[in-house]
C-alpha cells in the first residue's frame, strides 16, 4: 500500500512589512474531531470540536495534523478553519470527513521549555512511501519526493 507523507519546510509570511513565522514543536497538545465540512468553490472549511477550541482566538495559528491553519470562528466548543485549494492538494486535509480525528498544537511560545522540534506547519509537497523496512521494534521509511526539494532535505 502506498502512503502519503507530508513535508514541512521553513516558510515566512510578509505581513505589514514584517516577516512572521508560526513555529511549532511537533508535540501534539490535543485531539480534535471534524464535525462539519463546508465546500465553497475549491476551498473547504472545517468545524472541529476539541478541548482547546474554547481557549483559541480568531486569527490565531493552530497546527492541524501538521498543517498550519488560521482560526476563523469559535462557537459552542468548536472552531472553524479553511483550507484553500493549494493546501488541499499538498496535504491530507482533502481526505478529512466528519468524524476524522485531527492532531492539534498551538504555536510555540518562546518563554518556556522547547520539547520536540522546531517545525513549521506549512506544507510544500507530498512525498510517497516507496518502502518500509522493519528495524527490531521501529521502522525505516523510504520516501520519494519532488526533485526540486532535494536541497531542503
Amino acid at each position: 500500500m502506498i502512503e502519503k507523507i507530508f513535508f514541512d519546510f521553513l516558510y515566512l509570511n510578509k505581513v505589514n512589512n514584517r516577516l512572521i513565522c508560526s513555529m511549532f514543536t511537533g508535540i501534539i497538545e490535543s485531539i480534535g474531531v471534524v464535525k462539519k465540512i463546508i465546500t465553497t468553490g475549491t476551498n473547504k472549511s472545517f468545524w472541529l470540536e476539541s478541548p482547546l477550541s474554547h481557549e483559541l482566538k480568531v486569527a490565531q495559528s493552530l497546527s492541524h495534523s501538521g498543517v498550519c491553519l488560521t482560526i476563523e470562528a469559535i462557537e459552542n466548543k468548536m472552531h472553524k478553519v479553511t483550507a484553500i485549494d493549494e493546501t488541499l492538494k499538498k496535504s491530507s486535509l482533502d481526505y478529512w470527513k466528519e468524524g476524522t480525528q485531527v492532531n492539534l498544537e498551538r504555536c510555540l511560545q518562546m518563554n518556556g521549555r522547547l520539547d520536540g522540534h522546531m517545525v513549521q506547519g506549512h506544507v510544500d509537497a507530498i512525498g510517497t512511501c516507496i518502502n518500509v523496512i522493519a528495524k527490531d521494534g521501529s521502522w525505516e521509511f523510504g520516501i520519494s519526493y519532488p526533485e526540486n526539494l532535494l536541497s531542503y532535505l
